[in-house]
């Protein structure tokens, strides 16, 4: 009975710690019986026109080895997923990230019942798992050494702590993108100036738009909204919003991944992604 009753609560409790892609997530959130409402009969892309994902394209292939060479980053998160047609609450979390070797550090402020939670992540360490410690009674756990992509860290979860980081999310960008210019159907629009917070902390951005009016199978999302940090030139916010089900209807959003006081190139060591540093306090 303690085996069972551990793995029920291990599944609750790491519904928080893996929340972890933030801002790496290009897929949408429809539950089977709605991905039957999306319709075939794609339209190919112009054969002698440049499709207009074409600019964004070169952006994110001209980035990726700036952002490559970002050593390592820290910022608070805020992101918001759409879950099997079920839209969670919104949640808030500090974080750390390296490149080399891929590190990842977060730890919960927001909702009230996770904050304290922590999950940390070293490609290559602790077998290559992510070591994680929930609150409240859960903490009675311990430390527990969990499978990224496997189901206790996925549960409740669209994206394993692997796929998290700004990096991923250009490399996500790219792979939905070079799939999309096959075809037609898909407006790209530019919004300069668009101010992201406010304050003295609000972030002077660049908002690329990308729209498919027409449900098809293959487009992961109606309306997409890439926020790209002017000084920076970093992509710090991505949300995305389904097909209205109805004719007035509001989409829906899919997801959301919001990075603020985004500090580069702090000196990350590896103290800050070691579960066992007296700062982190892990049982």
């Amino acid at each position: 009975m303690k085996k069972v009753w551990a793995k029920k609560v291990l599944a609750v409790f790491v519904s928080g710690v893996a929340a972890c892609l933030l801002l790496s997530g290009l897929s949408a959130a429809q539950a089977p019986a709605e991905e039957a409402t999306r319709v075939a009969g794609n339209v190919p892309a112009a054969a002698n026109a440049e499709h207009p994902l074409m600019p964004v394209i070169r952006w994110a292939e001209s980035e990726r080895p700036k952002i490559a060479a970002i050593k390592d980053y820290t910022a608070i998160v805020q992101k918001q997923e759409n879950i099997g047609g079920t839209l969670h609450g919104a949640q808030v979390l500090e974080v750390k990230v390296r490149h080399e070797p891929f590190s990842v550090y977060t730890k919960f402020r927001f909702p009230q019942d996770l904050a304290g939670q922590q999950a940390i992540y070293v490609r290559g360490r602790n077998d290559d798992k992510m070591m994680a410690h929930g609150v409240g009674f859960q903490r009675q756990l311990g430390t527990l050494k969990l499978e990224p992509d496997g189901p206790i860290a996925r549960a409740s979860q669209k994206y394993p702590i692997t796929d998290m980081g700004v990096l991923n999310l250009i490399d996500k960008l790219l792979e939905v993108a070079y799939e999309d210019i096959k075809f037609g159907e898909c407006e790209v629009t530019y919004h300069e100036g668009v101010m992201l917070g406010t304050g003295p902390a609000a972030r002077e951005c660049t908002v690329i738009r990308v729209v498919h009016p027409v449900p098809r199978r293959n487009f992961k999302f109606h309306d997409a909204r890439i926020y790209v940090d002017k000084e920076l030139n970093l992509p710090i916010r991505y949300e995305s919003y389904d097909w209205p089900r109805r004719e007035g209807e509001a989409p829906a959003l899919i997801e959301v991944y919001e990075y603020r006081n985004l500090k580069l190139n702090v000196g990350l060591t590896d103290a800050d992604f070691d579960h066992t540093n007296p700062a982190y306090n892990f049982p």
